[in-house]
């Protein structure tokens, strides 16, 4: 049986080799099979230096292939880049920090044998900020709400699946990817075990503030619940405005004295206009990624492609290899 690894890379220069030749160790050990690597460079920004590192695991190591991007798409544009260039019957994803350490992966491999599609691994300790842990909960509650994840499934970038779930993930084609919803759109046939969390040896996370939320949004691609609280909320605030309309009326039937309070509504000016502009937004939120959609704006952008013993290439949309001028076209399977 063939492992597929993929490993979206972003300033790795100092930790992929490491990475790469531990999981290679582990695999000795565990004598399952053949293993491919497939290291997705996110354009990273640090003068070609993990491009360099990739490249030259390239040259030492057969089964290593180097996937480079032209711009940078984030971790899950990059993962669903090394998806479409795996041959394995199971594929496995990896940080390129260490933190999802080589030695948890028998217990990954070992749950997927239950018979499982997919199996996650989570960290009951992430070696992770308070804030950062914070925002993780959240988000697994929010996942939870907004992609009907079952209660009891906890999610990380360290997972494993099957080939057939791949072939179904990678027809998925918007820049907007959230692989939680991707997978969950496959198969329902998911476990989850907690595997340690190791401590990042070298330099710090590439997720800043911004990109956790950018990626967090992008749920949204897969739900409609963000509108229909929408409705719910209005239809809330209707009912609520119809009986205040009534409790006023008979207010100034009973007591005619009474003065309509000048605050009282501007408040209620300022609260109902800004919730209609939330709900505008979001609303046009979905019809801008509709539009984006419509423009085919690309998940991700290969550069070229490095292979052991073969001239870098690159890839179109039909599957044929376009090298160097004055060598042959081939198809991708070597046709």
């Amino acid at each position: 049986m063939l492992h597929s690894v993929v490993i979206p890379c972003y300033r790795s220069s100092r930790t992929i080799r490491k990475v790469v030749e531990e999981t290679m160790e582990q695999f000795r050990k565990m004598d399952r099979g053949d293993v491919e690597f497939v290291l997705v460079d996110d354009c990273s920004p640090d003068e070609g230096a993990t491009v360099r590192e990739l490249r030259s695991l390239v040259a030492d190591y057969p089964n290593v292939r180097v996937v480079e991007l032209a711009k940078n798409g984030g971790q899950h544009n990059a993962s669903m880049a090394g998806l479409n260039y795996v041959r394995g019957d199971l594929i496995i994803s990896m940080d390129d920090d260490g933190q999802t350490s080589p030695t948890q992966l028998p217990k990954l491999l070992d749950e997927i044998d239950k018979g499982y599609d997919i199996v996650y691994g989570y960290y009951p300790h992430k070696q992770h900020s308070g804030f950062r842990n914070l925002g993780s909960r959240f988000n697994q509650w929010t996942t939870r709400v907004l992609l009907d994840k079952p209660k009891n499934m906890n999610t990380s970038s360290f997972w494993v699946i099957r080939r057939f779930v791949r072939d179904y993930a990678i027809q998925y084609r918007s820049a907007y990817t959230h692989l939680q919803g991707v997978f969950l759109r496959v198969t329902r046939n998911i476990s989850c075990i907690p595997v340690e969390h190791f401590r990042r040896e070298v330099g710090q996370s590439g997720y800043t503030f911004s990109k956790l939320v950018r990626l967090w949004g992008n749920i949204i691609g897969f739900s409609i619940v963000p509108l229909r609280m929408a409705t719910l909320l209005g239809n809330f605030f209707a009912v609520v405005g119809l009986i205040g309309i009534i409790a006023v009326i008979i207010r100034k039937i009973v007591r005619p004295v009474t003065a309509i309070g000048w605050p009282s509504m501007m408040v209620s000016i300022f609260f109902f206009s800004g919730l209609i502009l939330m709900f505008m937004g979001l609303i046009g939120e979905y019809i801008g990624r509709i539009f984006l959609g419509m423009c085919n704006n690309p998940q991700y952008v290969v550069r070229q492609i490095d292979e052991h013993g073969n001239a870098p290439y690159l890839v179109n949309e039909d599957g044929v290899r376009f090298y160097a001028p004055g060598q042959k076209e081939e198809k991708e399977d070597g046709s």
